[in-house]
């Protein structure tokens, strides 16, 4: 199993986003020169359950994915503006002493086999998804085509793939986004999206009743 430099944030990252970065901590200079010299510069990114990135003393969740850099310019004195791509979903079996960024031993946790996919499952989570951006736009007197908003977020044939895209596309918070992506098996994160999706109507609904 790979020992890989692991960079928490207060973000649940999922495969297939883009994370641009600014790097400017020493720690974390170090730790992107370090990637810098393999030829798949690579980190993983997990989320901090409680507390803060900066400085350490994190409570650092264990489910996460992998990082890899696709362009970077050193500005100079250790600061470095990246963008990373979000690859394979890891599972940490092991922290290890921050040294001086933290690390883990990890593994690649693909999907797990579960239950068949219902796709009309994933249909009506999109209409549902277009029905809640529907509401928002009415309220606020605007004039928008919702269904653009979930558009060719199947366009990859990969149910999995899928579901993610649509969770990038729904503001939520940071404990359901986890939820979707430590999901076992695609069929439970189905499940998981649904449930999202289900508390960010139920919370936009009252906050338009008041």
């Amino acid at each position: 199993m790979p020992t890989l430099p692991m960079f928490p944030l207060e973000v649940a990252m999922l495969p297939g986003e883009e994370l641009p970065l600014r790097i400017f901590e020493p720690r974390y200079s170090a730790m992107v020169q370090a990637c810098l010299t393999t030829d798949d510069p690579v980190f993983g990114v997990v989320l901090i359950a409680a507390g803060r990135e900066v400085g350490g003393g994190d409570a650092r969740s264990d489910v996460g994915a992998l990082a890899r850099i696709a362009e970077y310019a050193d500005l100079g004195e250790g600061r470095y503006r990246m963008k990373c791509v979000m690859g394979e979903r890891i599972r940490v079996v092991e922290w290890l002493p921050d040294d001086p960024y933290p690390r883990a031993v990890i593994e690649v946790w693909p999907d797990e086999t579960g239950a068949a996919v219902d796709v009309e499952a994933i249909r009506d989570i999109e209409d549902r998804m277009v029905g809640l951006f529907e509401r928002i736009a009415a309220a606020r007197g605007a004039q928008v085509n919702a269904r653009d908003i979930v558009a060719g977020a199947d366009d990859s044939g990969d149910a999995a793939q899928w579901l993610y895209a649509l969770t990038a596309r729904l503001p939520m918070g940071q404990a359901d986004r986890y939820a979707i992506l430590a999901a076992p098996t695609v069929a439970e994160r189905v499940t998981a999206l649904s449930e999202a999706v289900d508390t960010v109507i139920a919370m936009v609904e009252f906050q338009l009743s008041e």
